[in-house]
């Protein structure tokens, strides 16, 4: 037995740091590295599942070219120097006849390694002059939201939450999809803490909590300024800390009068007396903080609502203390040197922006057209919105569309050519979390298998062949990581890549009451209550509670329920959906229905259902059950195709419409109906 360390590299906040253990020089079991300060030993079952992911039957070994019909999954063995040299030749081919703009990137975060991630690719793209992609399927509004108030993505170190006396996860199921943030919680209950679930679903954290709030969607920005409006009727408020350090209070309190708590409950499904008692143990549990998740920002008002829910900590002072405040992310804490990294001064002119999120959209209506899709790092034939879309135009006979991917996954089908790439423990890479506070570094553990190809090798070779002779596509992932890390922040925090190689991670110093004193990132250099910013970006300068264009306030006879998606237990987006071993205890794919809604509609238990709109129709198990308010579903996903009925997935149904800022994805605004099927 042999043991070795990596890093998990899938898009979590945990990054968890892994011990390997190889058996003849084959992974044998993934674990957690007890030594890591978060990690503590502990990881998710998914990630136990790793070795099955590596050596399964559905992993790409070699470059395999399509044979039969798109989508028919006809593909034949094949060369690296005939795929290369193929996609040399089709591209040359479609630069002179239609200019680089007919060639397009697709990627997001199917490994978070910092290199792999976005580094090498990028500087190809740039280069090439390709029409450009923007990445904001995820946490693009959440963010912005976020800083609105405060500038940048920091909060404080999540393990100094353990001081906290109240915890409230708002919008996240941290069992799920936060672990270790979860864990720590459980430390300051024990020690007297207690726990709080705002959710538009009974998840599993909620049930784990002590208590649980159960919201309508796209509500959250509505209870959080019913929240202030009670903690500033009844003065609890830290008005010293207030005049000190933000800008906007006097407009903001006018702002909360339009949101007593009758009119929050009517908005929210809460009853008043849950409104006053939730206002009451915030502002009265000292320290205290808000775990802010992923899930209220896939919505029209997802900025807007993230916005209002981070002013509370300012208004009660929680920042004070040492495991106050709120936690949205903390990239802010890892200011890598992306332009040397990505080197956007390799870009000639202004290429043309799509929106990842509308890839549907841009394969079947943009003009001129897309005559060319590399796909990378992503699988936007199971998780982009308006999958028929999607399919659609994967289905274009005129679009060569190459896949570098694991798995066999579901677009991997629709590809003319397939490449194999590495997984995170057949190459080095330099991991940041956007959660935690530890820089991490990890060799590879073993060779790539088959003829797998990293992202950064593969780019370097397609540099060569379209004749880009800058010296930066001969660098080197380490390389890369030092000029990552060649900044007068690394220094001042000692860090260097020989050092991390050696140490494996390494904890940053942060402050344990960053926002103490105030210093905040904003143009006033306080939090904002009201913002010009927001103004700019097309919102109200105050924060206010949007309707959304498809939910409760929104929805008809003809379309009567709102539609949520949230992650699986076993799956992580769509990755993990390919091992059998984690779909055989997913089950199958289900809706939850509340049982008021399915005693109407003659629904029970286990029926199989047909939820639709006009952008699809998925066929799925009904769960009927109180987890959810009358008139939403919830359907978890991301399955692939396969394991749907009509082999439609959950994403025929969500819009590509784009949310409030941040050019966000409104996953959880869709309205539906459901029958029996």
């Amino acid at each position: 037995m042999e043991i070795r360390y990596s890093v998990c590299p899938h898009d979590c906040p945990d990054a968890c740091a892994w011990k390997v253990e190889l058996e003849a020089g084959k992974v044998v079991r993934v674990s957690g590295d007890e030594a890591h300060p978060v990690t503590q030993g502990i990881i998710c079952a998914k990630a136990r599942y790793y070795p099955e992911r590596i050596y399964g039957p559905r992993r790409v070994l070699y470059p395999m070219r399509r044979t039969g019909p798109k989508g028919s999954g006809k593909f034949e063995r094949i060369g690296w120097d005939e795929a290369l040299s193929e996609i040399q030749a089709r591209w040359q081919k479609l630069i002179e006849t239609y200019g680089p703009e007919a060639i397009l990137p697709y990627s997001y975060a199917g490994t978070e390694g910092v290199i792999n991630k976005a580094g090498m690719d990028r500087r190809f793209f740039h280069r090439l002059g390709a029409t450009q992609l923007e990445r904001t399927i995820c946490s693009a509004a959440g963010s912005l939201g976020y800083k609105l108030a405060y500038g940048e993505l920091r909060g404080f170190d999540p393990l100094d939450g353990v001081e906290a006396k109240l915890i409230i996860f708002w919008g996240i199921n941290a069992l799920e999809t936060n672990l270790h943030q979860a864990l720590l919680a459980d430390k300051a209950r024990k020690k007297g803490a207690k726990i709080i679930v705002i959710d538009v679903h009974r998840n599993k954290t909620a049930r784990w909590a002590d208590d649980f709030y159960l919201i309508l969607p796209g509500s959250d920005g509505a209870l959080a300024l019913g929240i202030a409006y009670i903690l500033l009727r009844e003065q609890w408020i830290d008005r010293d800390w207030l005049e000190r350090n933000v800008v906007g209070l006097q407009a903001f309190v006018a702002e909360t009068k339009n949101y007593p708590p009758e009119k929050v409950a009517r908005l929210t499904g809460l009853t008043i007396e849950q409104i006053e008692a939730l206002a009451r143990v915030y502002a009265l549990s000292k320290p205290s903080f808000i775990r802010i998740g992923n899930g209220l920002q896939h919505h029209d008002n997802g900025g807007m609502n993230t916005w209002a829910i981070s002013l509370l900590p300012a208004l009660t002072g929680a920042w004070r203390e040492v495991g106050g405040g709120a936690l949205k992310f903390n990239s802010g804490y890892f200011p890598l040197n992306r332009d040397a990294l990505e080197r956007p001064d390799l870009l000639q002119g202004s290429p043309r922006q799509v929106n990842m999120i509308q890839l549907g959209r841009t394969l079947t209506e943009l003009t001129p057209p897309v005559r060319s899709l590399y796909v990378y790092n992503s699988n936007p034939a199971a998780v982009a919105p308006e999958q028929q879309l999607v399919l659609q135009g994967l289905q274009r006979e005129d679009l060569f569309t190459v896949v570098h991917e694991q798995v066999w996954t579901d677009t991997a089908r629709w590809a003319d050519l397939v490449l194999p790439t590495t997984t995170s423990l057949e190459h080095a890479d330099l991991y940041v979390s956007y959660w935690h506070t530890i820089l991490q570094w990890a060799e590879p553990v073993i060779p790539p298998l088959g003829e797998s190809r990293s992202n950064i090798r593969v780019f370097r070779e397609l540099a060569k062949r379209m004749g880009f002779s800058d010296p930066c596509f001969q660098d080197t992932t380490e390389d890369m990581a030092r000029q990552a890390l060649a900044t007068p922040y690394w220094q001042a925090q000692g860090i260097t890549l020989e050092r991390l190689r050696e140490e494996r991670f390494i904890p940053l110093q942060v402050a344990k009451r960053p926002f103490a004193v105030g210093k905040f990132a904003t143009p006033s250099g306080k939090i904002e209550f009201k913002s010009e910013r927001a103004t700019q970006l097309g919102l109200t300068a105050l924060p206010s509670h949007r309707p959304l264009q498809e939910g409760p306030e929104t929805s008809s006879p003809e379309l009567p329920f709102t539609l949520i998606s949230p992650p699986n237990h076993f799956f992580l987006n769509s990755t993990f959906a390919d091992i059998p071993a984690l779909t055989t205890k997913a089950g199958v794919p289900t809706v939850e229905i509340h049982p008021e809604d399915a005693a109407r509609l003659g629904i029970v238990q286990g029926d199989r259902v047909r939820v639709a709109n006009s952008r699809g129709q998925v066929c799925l198990r009904a769960v009927v059950d109180e987890s959810v308010l009358p008139g939403v579903l919830v359907a978890p996903g991301v399955w692939w195709s396969e394991f749907y009925d009509e082999g439609l997935g959950i994403n025929a149904l969500t819009s590509a419409r784009i949310g409030d800022i941040g050019q966000g994805a409104v996953f959880f605004s869709n309205l539906v109906t459901v029958s029996k099927a």
